[in-house]
């Protein structure tokens, strides 16, 4: 029987990629709603050739839909998705608000899979941090291979990771700058236009930001909880597409050549380096070249000549697509696939 949907939050940029990505979807697709505020009621939306008028989340009726796809906020996400689930829907979520929860499973289908079918507890599956699901994605070949004993991550993340107000910010405070009409940050704690920012979401006690700590728990929820890891989070004057750079050290020798022929088969991945190649073209991806791909990219493998049994890498994702919308219909199709859904 086909699977119906419910896309919340379907005004904004997430919520648009999933009702684009869920539209190409190879899954029996019965009735799409599209689903947001009060203020956004009535407003439309594209699902493939079809047009979607807005409903309103106060008055929608759950009980229609088998899997709602939830992008609206943590704030949101607590208050909704334990309502939508009691209707019978299962609720996947992109917020950080279940992520840590020890009865809602936090799923990537390229790494742990099997994980989806712990969802009964809550009726939630949590979608993790864009920033650790391309992580995730490219640690998980090199863990099975030879163990991922401890991970140091840069990130460059683009303005879209916070939203539309936030590329709308950038987009104006360039402008203004070549006017010198300069703008005051709002979305941002300091300038982001030709800027970069080390500073996402608040501080901790410990020195460390909340993203930089999303990642570490994240990363050992997923993959396993002997994995250190250390994050710096960075935002960038990019609209959309974060990078990565990583160094890992493994439990096990592995040579960057047997790296990259391992990577390259791997799911969910595309390994662009050839370190001989005079055309640097054949050598990196970067963040303008990966957007609207659903893949992450893996670049600039090589051995840490500072240290045993360590390699450095350029990891590189389209953070609306499997950073978020991707990965979450990703999930939806386990739980078709798998008939863990019911019609």
């Amino acid at each position: 029987m086909a699977t119906n949907f419910a896309i919340v939050g379907a005004t904004g940029n997430v919520g648009t990629e999933m009702l684009e990505i869920l539209s190409k979807s190879d899954m029996d697709i019965g009735e799409v709603y599209a689903v947001a505020s009060r203020n956004s009621l009535g407003r439309e939306v594209s699902f493939g050739d079809r047009t979607l008028k807005c409903l309103d989340i106060e008055t929608f009726d759950f009980a229609k839909c088998d899997i709602a796809l939830m992008s609206a906020g943590g704030t949101v996400s607590k208050e909704w998705s334990p309502r939508i689930a009691a209707k019978g829907a299962v609720v996947i979520d992109n917020s950080s608000a279940w992520r840590m929860d020890p009865d809602v499973p936090l799923v990537v289908p390229e790494v742990n899979a099997d994980a989806v079918e712990g969802f009964a507890k809550k009726n939630i599956i949590a979608n993790p941090n864009c920033s650790t699901i391309q992580m995730v994605v490219a640690l998980k070949p090199l863990h099975d291979r030879a163990g991922v004993k401890r991970v140091v991550v840069s990130t460059y993340q683009s303005v879209s990771g916070a939203g539309k107000k936030a590329m709308d910010e950038l987009w104006l405070q360039t402008k203004g700058i070549y006017v010198n009409n300069d703008l005051p940050a709002i979305n941002f704690p300091k300038q982001i236009a030709f800027n970069v920012i080390p500073q996402i979401d608040v501080f901790m006690d410990d020195g460390y930001t909340k993203e930089e700590w999303k990642m570490k728990v994240e990363t050992k929820k997923i993959l396993g909880s002997s994995i250190k890891v250390s994050a710096t989070c960075v935002r960038v004057p990019t609209f959309v597409g974060h990078a990565e750079a990583i160094n890992v050290e493994l439990g096990e020798e592995l040579s960057a050549d047997d790296a990259r022929a391992l990577l390259r088969e791997s799911p969910g991945l595309m390994v662009i380096d050839n370190p001989v190649a005079e055309d640097d073209e054949a050598n990196y991806i970067t963040p303008v070249e990966c957007v609207g791909e659903f893949a992450t990219f893996v670049s600039r493998i090589r051995e840490d000549s500072t240290q045993d049994n360590t390699l450095d890498m350029w990891v590189v994702s389209d953070n609306l697509r499997k950073g978020a919308a991707l990965n979450a219909v990703q999930i939806a199709e386990l739980l078709v696939h798998r008939k863990l859904v019911s019609n």
